[in-house]
């Protein structure tokens, strides 16, 4: 499968591709039971956030929605893109923008969890109750004392 894809940068306040990434979480969420967020609050949370997507031909292939924090609110690719260093792409494109980068993933999401450890993120805490159906939720962090945009970097030329 081809990975040239273009990559757009959605400003706070617009909602440019909402209904694209909506669709991508719904779909993801349907398969894999996780980004279980409602409708009104995942809508809300895109709009607030700087949002980084890459699109192929037609295809919305994946998004991330990062508060100015550095705090990744969404992350997703869609699962036919998976394995194309997409979601790596995604989070160097957040590092280039901040010092730290931040997230919250469900402690059962052994998928997200292997994939934020790969990059070097740590666990920073354990949150229960964090989501609202009770889940679970690991914090994690990766900071420039990690050295963010070398690990990055580096990642993403393999």
């Amino acid at each position: 499968m081809s990975v040239n894809i273009d990559s757009r940068v959605v400003a706070p306040g617009s909602d440019d591709f909402v209904e694209d990434a909506w669709d991508l979480k719904e779909q993801i969420n349907r398969q894999e039971g996780v980004l279980k967020q409602r409708r009104d609050f995942f809508t809300d949370a895109y709009r607030r956030s700087t949002v980084y997507c890459y699109v192929q031909d037609s295809d919305f292939v994946g998004f991330a929605a990062v508060r100015r924090d550095g705090y990744i609110l969404f992350l997703a690719v869609d699962p036919d893109y998976r394995g194309n260093g997409i979601g790596k792409r995604l989070v160097a494109r957040v590092a280039d923008d901040h010092d730290t980068i931040t997230c919250h993933a469900r402690t059962s999401n052994e998928n997200a969890l292997q994939f934020y450890e790969h990059l070097g993120f740590e666990i920073k805490r354990r949150i229960d109750n964090y989501y609202e159906d009770s889940g679970d939720a690991y914090y994690l962090k990766l900071g420039s004392d990690v050295g963010i945009t070398d690990r990055l970097s580096d990642l993403i030329r393999r």
